[in-house]
């Protein structure tokens, strides 16, 4: 594939997460600055940007509840119209006191012993979703592991555990987008993408009041805080927060770690081998493709480390940059899918470590298992599409199945 990052001219002074060019070469440019000299890159860009590199860097932005707000987490053209301390989607936008309140609240519906029982409805989806792919031939037929396999898997279950018709998984992924990669479009655009989400939660929930059920959705609906019934727009926001988080992070990890198959024959050869080194496997995925990046916004004018940041400037969390940094890692550059010692930050690091860190695992683990078990042999077949903005993943991913059952 042709390296396009010269779109940017200078990573260290234009950083450009929304550059088409930037998550196909993200691993590269975070090893070109840092070994440049450059641990925190700018950008002029969405009204000020900055973006540390080192897993020092994102640690400490990520636990600094004083300099930096959570109240934005996804970087655009606009600010949050919600302010601190709750935000537009808490508890992922809250700050102290108030997202350790909100966060609690989700913590049970997202425990192991809350997940666990998911196991088999994931399994059967997956199978499903193999099934639906068809006979295949060996050597000649090619699968697209992202758009026939991987976007399918989490939005099915979220929309399952919120209640939602499973039908409308590309009603959900449009949202996605709009949300995720459609960044750089004017704030009157964004508020319009977002609007048409928020009617489209709206609908659901007044269904849930008429008809409660056992579900995520009537479970906030149904929860208090101090005594009181959740606010309105809290259980709206917490509801596009599983609906936004819960399907591009996972979907784009599942991807992730079967491009990795695709393009090592030996790892892949070593899980169909050894099936037992997943629970290494899965966790190597989460490190060396990480999906997630997150952002703050900066308080109030703040020197860090010198570089001079201003009130309402973003910061970017690139937890996947984190997970690569050599100072950090051994090896961090490479897969090492029996790596036994691996404190990643896939899953963030700080007051908002993901809640749903336990289904994703569930989901990328038996996605995997279930994929390599229809086939054990595969490659890559042509070329990769990659996502733009803050979760990194593959949005097309043609491999070739070599063998089959």
């Amino acid at each position: 594939m042709t390296d396009t990052r010269s779109r940017v001219p200078d990573w260290a002074t234009d950083f450009n997460h929304a550059d088409p060019a930037y998550n196909v070469n993200a691993h590269a440019i975070w090893d070109e600055l840092r070994d440049g000299g450059c641990p925190v890159a700018h950008s002029p860009r969405f009204g000020g940007m900055w973006a540390p590199l080192t897993h020092e860097l994102v640690h400490e932005v990520a636990y600094d509840t004083e300099h930096f707000t959570s109240n934005g987490v996804i970087v655009s053209n606009a600010r949050p119209g919600i302010p601190a301390p709750v935000g537009p989607a808490p508890p992922i936008t809250s700050d102290p006191p108030f997202h350790q309140i909100a966060r609690r609240l989700l913590l049970p519906p997202f425990s192991p012993k809350a997940i666990d029982p998911w196991e088999p409805e994931v399994r059967r989806l997956c199978n499903a979703l193999l099934d639906r792919v068809g006979t295949t031939t060996p050597g000649v037929s090619v699968v697209d592991a992202a758009v026939q396999y991987a976007q399918s898997i989490p939005v099915n279950v979220i929309a399952r555990m919120l209640g939602f018709p499973p039908e409308d998984e590309e009603t959900f992924r449009g949202f996605v987008h709009d949300a995720i990669e459609q960044v750089d479009l004017p704030p009157e655009q964004r508020f319009a993408n977002f609007q048409q989400l928020d009617t489209y939660v709206d609908r659901q929930i007044s269904e849930h009041v008429a008809n409660p059920r056992d579900d995520l959705t009537s479970y906030l609906l149904s929860a208090e805080l101090d005594g009181h019934r959740l606010a309105y727009e809290h259980v709206r926001g917490s509801i596009v927060l599983l609906l936004i988080a819960g399907i591009d992070t996972t979907w784009s990890a599942i991807g992730s770690s079967l491009w990795h198959l695709a393009t090592n024959a030996d790892d892949l050869e070593r899980l169909v081998d050894d099936p037992d080194l997943i629970v290494f496997a899965v966790e190597e995925f989460l490190r060396a493709y990480a999906p997630v990046t997150m952002a703050r916004l900066v308080r109030d004018d703040y020197d860090f480390h010198g570089y001079p940041m201003k009130g309402d400037d973003w910061v970017l969390l690139p937890f996947p940059a984190a997970n690569r940094d050599p100072a950090f890692f051994d090896r961090a550059g490479e897969f090492v899918i029996d790596r036994a010692e691996n404190r990643h930050a896939a899953f963030g690091l700080g007051i908002h470590r993901c809640i749903g860190s336990n289904l994703a695992r569930l989901e990328v683990r038996v996605a995997v298992e279930e994929f390599v078990q229809r086939f054990p042999r595969f490659e890559l077949a042509g070329d990769v599409r990659w996502s733009q903005g803050q979760i990194r993943g593959p949005r097309v991913l043609p491999v070739r199945v070599l063998a089959a059952p």
